[in-house]
């Protein structure tokens, strides 16, 4: 049992190809801030390596836009870093065209996609509060 938990919420209504997309970017979030959550390398039994992935599992949770809206604000209130994904950034192409259209809006008017939560496991539980597993 982890101290920590992973958890990935995604806004309930987005299109299947948005979900997938959206999970992959905010695990890479919270890959890149908190690199001890990556592991050792993979080795088959030929020997071909492959790359690490997380030490721990990644909870993926689904919840409306005013649930998620919630979520983001109780992170905001707790100082906990998260990875945040826009509806805005699905009309971008790449990195510096997403930070762009992330800053134009803030906490009150944003259209959440999707957040990852990297904490202490209790903590997580009431951030996420009102989300339910992705199914």
């Amino acid at each position: 049992m982890f101290e920590t938990k992973f958890a990935i919420v995604l806004r309930d209504d987005l299109a299947q190809w948005q979900k997938l997309n959206v999970t992959a970017f905010l695990a890479t979030g919270i890959a890149g801030q908190k690199p001890d959550i990556i592991g050792e390398p993979y080795r088959d039994a030929a020997g071909n390596a492959y790359n690490a992935l997380s030490i721990q599992p990644i909870i993926v949770l689904s919840a409306d836009g005013t649930t998620l809206s919630n979520i983001q604000r109780r992170a905001l209130e707790r100082d906990i870093q998260t990875s945040l994904y826009v509806d805005a950034m699905f009309s971008t192409g790449h990195d510096s065209a997403n930070r762009e259209v992330f800053s134009r809006s803030g906490p009150d008017d944003a259209t959440v996609a999707g957040i990852a939560i990297h904490a202490e496991r209790k903590l997580v539980d009431k951030i996420t509060r009102g989300a339910k597993l992705h199914g």
